[in-house]
């Protein structure tokens, strides 16, 4: 069943669709009156809806009834990833999404190849927002991901203390054998607290940026004993957070 983001509390007892998801409800999906589709308001509360009428500007849904439950992870993770070549950052937010992350913070570490251009980078940012709405509603999540523009490890830092937890994913860690940080921390986070990962790059981080993340309080972990790549790591965190938060309680 097809499911949409909607503005609006429902409390009226119906939802008025407008914008892109109109044209997908009328031209790309070409509903009727009395299709239903799934409503997500930005409280995060979703509804079964009946589509009561579709004009050349919008669809009104009403209300059939409220669904009870979250498929959200119990715990907030954001994931931060050093800015990488070609679309790999497309693919980490889709897919990231689908697995349950909070927010996606890209940052300009000092080996990311690609050089962020102000001027084009909010197009940019928009594509990234659009990508998360779409993995969202694909996942049947009840929120949308918020997707920054790419930060300053500096603004990282000063962003950190709105964490419960920081961890730094570290190749290093993982080939000195370390595989015990993930799993204590997944222990210790409570339901509703935060946790911030930050990635590196293709390159990976530098010792002088790891060594001011530690300065700062982000502690370095392994991610299993393989080094994987920049945009395989996030997706190893959020699947180990699910299975220890989801599938083992």
């Amino acid at each position: 069943m097809q499911r949409y983001f909607v503005t609006g509390s429902g409390e009226e007892g119906h939802f008025e669709i407008t914008g892109d998801d109109h044209h997908h409800i009328a031209r790309v999906m070409r509903m009727k009156e009395g299709d239903e589709i799934l409503c997500v308001t930005a409280q995060g509360k979703s509804a079964l809806c009946r589509i009561e009428e579709i004009t050349s500007e919008k669809a009104l849904a009403a209300v059939v009834k409220w669904n009870e439950g979250s498929p959200e992870l119990p715990v907030s993770i954001t994931i931060a990833s050093g800015l990488p070549k070609g679309d790999k950052l497309e693919w980490i937010i889709q897919k990231g999404t689908e697995l349950g992350a909070s927010e996606f913070v890209p940052f300009i570490a000092s080996r990311s190849v690609v050089k962020w251009d102000q001027k084009k980078g909010r197009k940019k940012a928009e594509r990234w927002q659009k990508i998360a709405k779409e993995a969202a509603e694909q996942s049947h999540r009840n929120q949308i991901p918020k997707i920054h523009e790419p930060v300053t490890l500096k603004t990282l830092v000063q962003d950190a203390g709105r964490f419960d937890f920081c961890l730094i994913a570290y190749e290093e860690e993982a080939r000195h054998g370390e595989a015990s940080v993930l799993a204590d921390v997944f222990k210790r986070i409570g339901q509703g607290e935060s946790l911030l990962a930050i990635f590196g790059p293709e390159g990976g981080l530098t010792e002088q940026e790891v060594h001011i993340l530690q300065e700062a309080g982000f502690v370095p972990c392994g991610l299993g004993p393989r080094i994987l790549r920049t945009e395989t790591a996030p997706l190893y965190l959020l699947s180990a957070a699910s299975y220890h938060f989801e599938l083992m309680r």
